[in-house]
């Protein structure tokens, strides 16, 4: 049985294992892109932007990783929050999520 068949269950459909992978690689490679090009902007901007905006990639770091482990557990593309399958549109948008839309707006 392969690794996309025995995570059938806890996969969203038309993911593989090796698509979301994929996916999450991508991400993290652009936001690592991102940051080697804020720190060559050196004195350029303020630095209080440029806190915030390392600030704001290294947490969208942080939730790729999380979402590799998860992806490695058994649990991706599962909320969270309420524990049901979060939409594969949400999942190809924004491959990191945590959780569906509406428990999202609720936490925020």
């Amino acid at each position: 049985m392969s690794l996309d068949a025995a995570r059938s269950d806890s996969l969203p459909e038309r993911l593989t294992t090796h698509e979301v992978g994929q996916r999450l690689q991508h991400e993290r490679n652009s936001r690592l892109t991102q940051l080697e090009a804020i720190e060559q902007e050196g004195n350029d901007a303020p630095r209080e932007l440029m806190i915030a905006q390392k600030t704001s990639i290294q947490r969208v770091l942080t939730e790729i990783d999380a979402a590799f482990a998860r992806l490695g557990a058994g649990g991706y593309g599962l909320c969270q929050e309420c524990r049901r399958p979060i939409p594969v549109e949400r999942l190809e948008i924004l491959p990191y999520a945590r959780c569906c839309v509406g428990c999202q707006r609720r936490a925020s």
